[in-house]
């Protein structure tokens, strides 16, 4: 089955967005009943994470703890090509994809648990990511 690819728009330099419900929509809309489903951005300086949705501070205390693991503009040498060093290490750090199991037809997270997207050098017109099913034996 052939990759879906979500265009999202981010609004901040950095932000957690829900994907959940596009995700869950296209595992919905491809009929696949069991299986695994893996969810990549195609970019370097954004990532793809499973955390809470429920309480919107979780996106911003992990904002914050990142810039405090990584500080932004400390003598790094990426920033003097094009000024976004923090962004590629952090997204390196945490990870471009993450894969759910698909049981029923529906994706097996945990009751909290969410696919995130991590913009880490917004705001962007278009962050695109990968869907990708791959249908059980």
């Amino acid at each position: 089955m052939p990759a879906i690819v979500l265009n999202i728009s981010t609004n901040a330099h950095k932000e957690c967005l829900d994907l959940t419900g596009a995700v869950r929509q296209a595992v919905r809309d491809s009929g696949i009943k069991d299986g695994l489903c893996h969810v990549m951005v195609l970019g370097a300086t954004a990532a793809v994470i499973v955390n809470e949705n429920d309480d919107p501070n979780i996106g911003v205390d992990l904002l914050r703890a990142l810039d405090t693991a990584v500080p932004e503009h400390d003598n790094w040498l990426h920033d003097r090509i094009d000024n976004n060093a923090q962004s590629h290490i952090l997204a390196s750090m945490l990870g471009p994809s993450e894969t759910v199991p698909v049981v029923d037809g529906e994706l097996l997270l945990g009751t909290w648990q969410a696919l995130m997207l991590v913009e880490l050098d917004g705001p962007r017109q278009l962050r695109r990511v990968s869907v990708q099913l791959i249908a059980g034996q």
